[in-house]
């Protein structure tokens, strides 16, 4: 776990909920809280633009990845962790101690999921911060 990633979004728990949102005054979404969280951990997140809520693939979210040299790993083994919460719905979440912090957008802010997943992970990351250091 990154301890400096999770802490960095635990410290974002009530931010209001957004779509595309990237500002925690404003409101955030999944990947804005993971964008957040890496800027208040030391880096500066490349954030995708112009990808949907609903969708059948989580390819919208890939770019996001690869452009912020996050390392696949195994669902357990991840910093970030990609689930499907309906078949058409992904959604990112930052591993901390005990669970997850994610926005939630029925709830309508930022908040902590305990451990387990109630939803299928499909994938994870691991991510390096800041970015321009060389280790994860």
């Amino acid at each position: 776990m990154n301890t400096a990633l999770a802490a960095a979004a635990a410290s974002l728990i009530g931010t209001r909920f957004r779509l595309h949102g990237r500002d925690p005054g404003t409101g955030l979404d999944c990947v804005g809280v993971v964008a957040e969280a890496m800027r208040r951990a030391g880096s500066e997140p490349v954030v995708p633009a112009g990808y949907r809520l609903r969708t059948v693939s989580v390819h919208g979210l890939l770019p996001f990845a690869q452009a912020n040299r996050f390392k696949a790993v195994a669902p357990s083994d991840a910093d970030v962790v990609l689930v499907m919460v309906s078949p058409i719905q992904p959604h990112l979440l930052v591993r901390t101690a005990g669970g997850f912090i994610h926005a939630h957008a029925g709830i309508g802010r930022v908040t902590f999921l305990p451990d387990p997943l109630p939803w299928p992970p499909t994938g994870g990351w691991r991510v390096p911060t800041p970015l321009n250091s060389t280790g994860d």
